[in-house]
């Protein structure tokens, strides 16, 4: 949507290009024999000319594909195709605002972002905001508070982790030993390195080789290749625990009846 007319454009829709002019050379043309027919011969200048605008169509195909992409409202969760270039965008349903940047953290950093591109967690960051929602997140430093990537999330750090974290995808990489205190929930998880904590996945658990995972697990499903370890409680079929599952079930209680009492005979008189 544009923000000066409000007129509705596509971003996939090909932008219509100048014509191009070509420059006149100051190069005089070779001489030589005229070919049969009358034409002259293509000097060296004009046959660069005839090749770059064969070559810009090319490459125009090539990168076509990846000049949208689609986002979704965070508001009405809305999806709308929008160019792969902007920053940001307005929601044609609710007229929210969409911020579609990316962010590296490098130094202290406690606001909320709420992004549809990535969040990048230097080695030097320290991220403690209370609210950080994300397409893909890379985490080589410090991270506190809560974090939800819709994609991918990779934990390239050793060290303890208090936040709270939320991920389609999360991988833990090798030669990284990483404590959650907090309950990870997840789609999918990979285990390359060491990662203590309870992890409850509506997917797979996979731990590589020489990967290590130490916790609790709630998941459909696990896999543990030939070098990998695990150790902790596990419970296999069922994405979440409810806590109906975690109470006793009680019988119900007998309604009590009074008794009644029985006619005695009268005396003969």
């Amino acid at each position: 949507m544009c923000r000066q007319c409000g007129a509705h454009f596509s971003p996939s829709e090909p932008r219509r290009r100048p014509a191009v002019v070509p420059r006149q050379s100051s190069v005089p043309e070779r001489t030589g024999s005229v070919p049969q027919g009358g034409a002259k011969p293509t000097s060296h200048v004009e046959a660069l000319q005839q090749t770059v605008p064969s070559l810009m169509r090319r490459l125009d195909s090539f990168w076509k594909p990846n000049r949208s992409t689609v986002v979704e409202c965070f508001e009405c969760k809305r999806k709308q195709e929008v160019s792969g270039a902007a920053s940001s965008t307005i929601c044609p349903g609710c007229s929210a605002h969409i911020d579609m940047r990316d962010y590296k953290v490098s130094t202290t950093f406690s606001r909320s972002i709420r992004t549809t591109g990535d969040v990048h967690i230097t080695s030097k960051g320290d991220l403690s905001s209370s609210s950080v929602r994300c397409r893909r997140a890379i985490v080589e430093g410090r991270l506190r508070g809560n974090l939800h990537a819709s994609e991918r999330a990779i934990i390239d750090f050793s060290g303890k982790c208090p936040a709270r974290l939320f991920a389609q995808e999360m991988v833990i990489e090798k030669r990284r030993d990483v404590q959650f205190f907090r309950r990870v929930r997840v789609g999918n998880i990979e285990v390359r390195g060491r990662m203590s904590g309870e992890i409850i996945a509506e997917g797979c658990v996979t731990i590589r080789k020489h990967g290590v995972l130490e916790g609790n697990v709630t998941a459909k499903a696990i896999n543990v290749e030939k070098g990998g370890a695990f150790s902790g409680s596990l419970v296999i079929g069922k994405a979440q625990l409810q806590q109906a599952e975690l109470l006793p079930a009680e019988a119900p209680a007998e309604k009590k009846v009074a008794p009644v009492p029985l006619a005695q005979a009268l005396p003969a008189t």
